[in-house]
């Protein structure tokens, strides 16, 4: 058994602790704690529990409890000891006592949970409870919690509630799962948050039958995710007609659409089934239907509340029984608002609003969508690129107006330029370059102007060295650095270095004189 790992080590006897607990065994009432779950080979996943208190008989106690819910369950002592058991294995819930011995507090244990590892809901409990600690526990991140002594109806109660919650985010984890196995899907990464509300709105929809607006900007990706309504519900099975509004030829849209009949205008030598209709039971997909004219809104708004469509040229109608959703990069508010597209068609389509954030605003998401790229490279190529850490801070600094399509170009033109399978900064396309260059010579002229940070201190990394940090680097270090790195670069010409650096001559001989340099001096390497 590892140190720390739960064993009973008692009878049945009520346990009463120091702080006043009145938790025990012998206290537990089969009608309060639900049944434990059966034990069988079909059960991947087991509830994890990590009690933390110092407290022993607490501690006993609430693990005594726990599995005899149905949990796996480990305890420590310390903040310490429960840090290392959090490293060596995933944990769902943490209960934890604040107040801890040693070094590593409860609240800073909290603090660095809900860092590290988002998904562990942490409830607190402790015998010295105060407002502020409540409040700083509940900011921090702990869903709930505990004032010693608690009844036993409490703590059950939490853990009940803490459990279901796991097995609704379990669920919609192994859905979401599945729906990236579907065809068309594999693009649809991410684990920022606002990746995973996507990912929960995502399973909820594609088993509804509504119609649903997709917004954002170019290159998010609302395709992918129009795909995962359809594949990851009940349509999954029928056609999937993606329809881009703004590639139809004006005066062909209404024929694509709707469909015509043998003779309607020149060339329809035989009749053809508008897309609409072609659908048969699945699901249409209108990208960039702000381009759509107002005449065709109207004709659309039509179809989809008569759910029949007529063919041009035809005097009859054909029924449509395709579920629609709609994408665009437009704001269609804005373009209400101007009467460049209709209200009522816009609230026919707008059931459902889904919002796919770019790709600025989750960065986190940046490494894993390259890796992603990168393992599709390696599948067609068989070569296994990786990304320098030069490259991948450039990339992730860079704010991708084209979002994760301008991505997987980057990535595809710098395997394609690269010498050898490591992908250098020099190997990013031109655009992530000159934006890198861009910040530096904006944090020279900040540095140059004498603004600080607000660090106190910065990392001084050694030419070459990669990302190991070679020496700490003052702010008058680095001002002196850069002032003279941007001498050098000019050639000795102080004046034009000083319009670069946005500081008066004066100023600028006075920081030569402070560093020793005399007015005609020379710089030195």
């Amino acid at each position: 058994m590892s140190p720390g790992a739960y064993r009973p080590e008692y009878g049945n006897d009520a346990v009463a602790s120091p702080s006043g607990v009145l938790i025990g065994v012998s206290s537990l009432d089969p009608g309060l704690a639900p049944s434990p779950r059966a034990e069988t080979a079909d059960q991947v996943e087991l509830f994890r529990v990590l009690v933390v208190d110092d407290d022993e008989p607490v501690r006993r106690a609430c693990c005594d409890i726990a599995e005899s819910m149905g949990f796996a369950v480990i305890s420590a002592g310390t903040g310490a000891e429960a840090q290392a058991m959090m490293r060596r294995q995933p944990i769902d819930l943490l209960l934890l006592d604040l107040k801890l011995p040693g070094g590593l507090s409860g609240l800073s244990l909290l603090g660095e949970v809900k860092s590290l590892y988002p998904h562990t809901s942490v409830v607190v409990m402790t015998a010295f409870a105060t407002v502020s600690s409540a409040v700083e526990a509940m900011r921090i991140g702990a869903g709930d919690y505990l004032t010693k002594p608690f009844a036993l109806e409490e703590l059950t109660s939490i853990f009940s509630r803490v459990e279901q919650t796991w097995h609704l985010e379990l669920e919609t984890r192994r859905l979401r799962e599945s729906m990236r196995t579907q065809k068309g899907l594999g693009n649809m990464i991410g684990r920022s948050p606002e990746m995973e509300k996507l990912y929960r709105i995502l399973t909820k929809v594609a088993h509804s039958t509504h119609p649903v607006l997709i917004l954002g900007e170019s290159g998010t990706g609302k395709e992918l995710v129009a795909r995962s309504i359809h594949f990851g519900g009940p349509l999954g099975p029928k056609p999937f007609v993606p329809v881009d509004c703004g590639s139809l030829v004006p005066t062909l849209i209404e024929s694509e659409l709707f469909g015509y009949v043998r003779g309607a205008f020149t060339g329809a030598n035989k009749a053809k089934t508008g897309l609409l209709a072609s659908a048969e039971g699945g699901t249409v997909f209108l990208d960039e239907i702000g381009e759509l004219p107002l005449d065709l809104q109207a004709k659309l708004l039509r179809a989809l509340q008569e759910k029949e469509v007529r063919p041009v040229g035809a005097t009859f109608t054909v029924p449509i029984s395709a579920r629609v959703l709609a994408a665009t990069n437009r704001d269609l508010v804005s373009m209400v608002e101007q009467g460049k597209f209709r209200k009522d068609l816009y609230f026919r389509l707008n059931v459902v609003n889904l919002k796919i954030p770019p790709l600025r605003s989750r960065r986190e998401d940046i490494p894993v969508l390259a890796m992603h790229f990168l393992e599709r490279l390696e599948r067609e190529t068989g070569i296994a690129y990786e990304l320098s850490d030069d490259a991948l801070r450039t990339m992730t600094e860079y704010d991708w107006p084209g979002n994760v399509r301008e991505l997987e170009n980057a990535i595809e033109r710098a395997s394609a330029l690269s010498s050898g399978p490591i992908l250098h900064f020099n190997d990013l396309p031109s655009q992530l370059q000159d934006s890198h260059r861009q910040r530096r010579m904006q944090a020279t002229i900040t540095i140059g102007r004498g603004e600080r940070p607000q660090e106190e201190e910065m990392v001084r990394r050694s030419p070459g060295s990669g990302s190991a940090p070679a020496a700490i680097l003052s702010i008058a270090e680095m001002e002196k650095q850069a002032i003279l790195r941007t001498i050098r670069q000019l050639k000795g010409d102080k004046l034009m270095a000083a319009k670069l650096l946005g500081i008066g001559k004066t100023t600028l001989y006075r920081k030569l004189k402070e560093y020793g340099i005399a007015e005609g001096g020379e710089l030195g390497d």
